[in-house]
């Protein structure tokens, strides 16, 4: 699931929120839903004890493809 990070343009709050098919964002301070939304991160489920833990980015850092440095076409 990918993590979201957005800023309210209403009040400037900046937030991050997991997105889920069903979710629609509201900003937590001012609740509107007149947001930027950037692409923040990709969000991978934990062992089952509802953490969550985030993809590595692998050695070149720039995607966190899981086969490996240089398998992506981000080279």
């Amino acid at each position: 699931m990918p993590l979201y990070e957005y800023i309210c343009k209403e009040c400037s709050h900046q937030f991050e929120l997991i997105v889920h098919a069903s979710t629609k964002p509201a900003c937590p301070k001012c609740e509107t839903n007149n947001l930027d939304k950037q692409l923040s991160a990709f969000a991978v489920s934990g062992g089952g004890d509802g953490s969550i833990g985030y993809a590595d980015p692998g050695d070149c850092g720039s995607c966190g493809d899981p086969r490996g440095p240089g398998a992506c076409s981000m080279d």
